[in-house]
């Protein structure tokens, strides 16, 4: 029984919200744009670029997917050796990942400029969340968000829901610092324990691997932007716990 946290930092997309819709209109301008398509988004083309969302690790990645899922790429094989197909895409059409993150990130501004009201209606957020974020935010926790989203957008989409946070608890795309810095500046700046909840494993294995960071306990949201066989290594660890959306509503007394 681990009691509750002194401090709780939480990922925003894959935990807090679901931008699934906003990624993939997102990534299917790009793709066109970059590969001088003109066609509508393919909704068989979206069912699978949602499934296959864990794979990508980079905003240059999202388009290639779409790439690869057009080419005829299984499902199978992007989840086996997605990096080594992402790589040969890109070779092969003589792009350079900056390149496409730079379309990628010039698209989504235009559409923030442009149009933030249908941008912004792009995202979900997952079920009981919200009102399990009002009942920290009651409590005595010290509450912060750890994203590379940018924290404007996590602020206006949380304002949006009646859930006014500082700048100083947003830690955003802005803050151009690994997630494992961030925890141990939160350390450093408040006494007790820390948890850490995140959707992606390589990023909970990344605080892992920190020695400052050892008593930080771990959380990985079993309806975030993962695969079965990183749940299934999170179920096998000694040091993340698998939660799920259930626990996450509840007390923290039942995250474990």
């Amino acid at each position: 029984m681990l009691g509750s946290p002194n401090v709780l930092a939480l990922d925003f997309d894959g935990v807090i919200c679901d931008g699934l819709k906003e990624y993939f209109q997102t990534a299917w301008k790009a793709y066109a744009q970059i590969w001088q398509v003109d066609a509508i988004p393919d909704e068989t083309i979206a069912s699978q670029f949602y499934r296959l969302r864990p794979v990508i690790e980079t905003g240059w990645e999202m388009p290639v997917l779409i790439r690869a899922l057009v080419q005829g790429v299984s499902e199978a094989e992007i989840l086996q050796d997605w990096i080594a197909i992402a790589s040969k895409i890109v070779a092969d059409d003589h792009l350079k990942p900056l390149e496409i993150s730079t379309a990628v990130d010039t698209i989504r501004d235009r559409l923030i400029a442009t149009d933030l009201e249908n941008w912004l209606a792009e995202h979900e957020f997952y079920p009981g969340v919200i009102d399990r974020l009002r009942a920290i935010l009651n409590r005595s926790t010290q509450f912060f968000i750890i994203s590379t989203k940018e924290g404007r957008f996590i602020k206006q989409l949380l304002k949006q829901e009646g859930i006014e946070l500082s700048d100083s608890q947003v830690y955003g795309k802005e803050s151009k610092r690994p997630k494992p810095q961030i925890l141990t500046e939160l350390k450093q700046a408040y006494a007790g324990s820390i948890w850490f909840v995140e959707d992606r494993l390589k990023t909970l294995q990344a605080v892992e691997k920190q020695e400052t960071l050892q008593d930080v306990e771990l959380f990985l949201a079993d309806w975030g932007y993962n695969t079965e066989a990183e749940r299934e290594e999170a179920r096998k660890s000694d040091r993340v716990h698998l939660i799920s959306l259930q626990q996450f509503e509840q007390d923290f007394s039942h995250w474990v």
